[in-house]
């Protein structure tokens, strides 16, 4: 029996014995894991008695019967015998980038009082993260404990499970093999490969985006004033002490606010948007520049969200806006948030951005950052009223014909692109496997080429 005792960890008593109601099919289950080795010997056996009863040889039927009951011999040892077994499971990290490798740490401990036999773990991987590691060990004395440790390395970004363990117990002769398989397994998050972007930033900042922590003086009283809990480094003279004597504790005046610059990124992930698969395909580069976006705009201080072509806006409305990301820890939640989400999203069956416009609708303010795969007249026209719901909007336009193909961007493809900008976007089409540093540096420069005529502000 295997039951779970931690969260990354597993623990197994294991009982080869018989049980009252269910002994007679363990002792089944033990003939039944005889080896090649053992089930040799049984036939040997049994062609030895055969002949020697035909022949009349009592010696042949002697080695026969030796022959026969050696097998049979070690499956019921092996099924008599009892073993208390732990096994814990530790994944180093438990998320990861696409193509960078996990350790994954097992470790067993014999917690009965008898030494075991020859045992082999054995932990199910999916083939994508590499062959299935197998471990033998030889004997592990009474209380001792083994560990060993696999690593696990995948292309494709998504969540694998690693697990259940299992436990193989053979005899010393080979005759017999018995499995025994534990419960718990942990998940590995592959999650899309970020690139560093380079810090851009344009003059002329306008409010609602730009640098990501502006700060505004309160022009209230102290009457006025809205307190908060003193916390380590806050200078003393910002103590509100009718508040103090209030509730007890040390509470100080917001003199400053904090204003919160907005960044909202558009993932495109309609299945007639994009062709090819695979870690090289142009669906594949649209989630990791997203990814790349995200994260370098929570280092840049502001609050993000991710948003598809479904309506679907993550982190979601339960947070300001639908944003998040306004303090360090909760940048580092919002990120570890986006990229699990990011880790699974997949092609949706929607044949335009109608439901992103509409999200898209209660918005006039911020950055907008559009990745975009192919666009008909249509849904370029609608890309295009979302740029009025924008601070600032810049689009990298994929042509998945072209990344198939590795040859130039089609004319409907500029077509199209040309509508974007004359609808007031920075557009950025993306060759086959461009780099996410270069186009963000060229979009930069599109928009800073850009900020006097249309009155935008910096990014960054």
């Amino acid at each position: 029996m295997a039951t779970p005792a931690a969260p990354q960890g597993q623990r197994a008593d294991d009982h080869s014995g018989p049980r009252a109601e269910d002994g007679r099919g363990g002792l089944r289950a033990a003939l039944g894991g005889l080896t090649t080795r053992g089930r040799s010997f049984l036939a040997a056996g049994a062609a030895a008695a055969v002949c020697a009863y035909v022949l009349g040889q009592a010696d042949l039927l002697r080695v026969g019967l030796l022959l026969a009951s050696l097998p049979l011999i070690c499956a019921f040892v092996l099924h008599r015998t009892r073993y208390r077994v732990a096994t814990s499971r530790r994944l180093t990290p438990q998320r990861v980038e696409a193509g960078t490798e996990a350790r994954v740490q097992l470790r067993m401990e014999n917690i009965s009082k008898l030494p075991t036999g020859l045992l082999m773990l054995q932990d199910h991987v999916p083939y994508m993260l590499g062959p299935r590691p197998r471990f033998v060990l030889d004997r592990v004395e009474a209380g001792g404990r083994r560990e060993v440790s696999y690593r696990v390395r995948s292309d494709l970004r998504g969540r694998f499970p690693l697990g259940p363990l299992q436990l193989r117990l053979s005899d010393p002769f080979g005759m017999c093999e018995l499995t025994r398989s534990f419960h718990a397994y942990d998940t590995l998050t592959v999650v899309p490969r970020t690139t560093p972007l380079p810090a851009v930033r344009l003059g002329g900042e306008a409010s609602g985006y730009g640098e990501g922590r502006q700060r505004t003086l309160a022009l209230a009283g102290d009457d006025d004033v809205i307190p908060r809990a003193y916390r380590i480094g806050d200078d003393l003279r910002r103590v509100h002490w009718r508040s103090t004597a209030r509730y007890g504790e040390l509470m100080v005046r917001r003199e400053e606010q904090p204003q919160r610059s907005h960044c909202t990124v558009l993932l495109d992930t309609r299945r007639a948007g994009y062709q090819g698969s695979g870690p090289d395909s142009a669906f594949e580069w649209a989630v990791s520049g997203a990814a790349s976006v995200l994260t370098h705009m929570l280092e840049r201080g502001y609050a993000v969200r991710l948003l598809t072509d479904t309506g679907t806006a993550v982190p979601g409305e339960g947070s300001d806006g639908g944003y998040a990301g306004t303090t360090t820890g909760d940048s580092a939640e919002t990120a570890g948030l986006l990229m699990d989400t990011l880790a699974i999203v997949d092609h949706s069956d929607g044949a335009g951005l109608s439901r992103a416009s509409d999200v898209l609708r209660t918005g006039g303010d911020g950055l907008l950052v559009a990745f975009l795969g192919d666009l008909d007249e249509e849904q370029a026209a609608l890309a295009g009223r979302m740029r009025a719901r924008a601070g600032a909007a810049v689009a990298f336009v994929l042509d998945s014909g072209s990344w198939l193909t590795a040859g130039a961007v089609t004319g409907a493809v500029e077509a199209r692109i040309r509508q974007l900008r004359e609808a007031g976007w920075t557009v950025v089409s993306v060759p086959p496997g461009g780099r996410m540093a270069d186009l963000w540096q060229e979009a930069a420069g599109a928009l800073r080429d850009t900020a006097a005529a249309d009155s935008y502000g910096g990014w960054a």
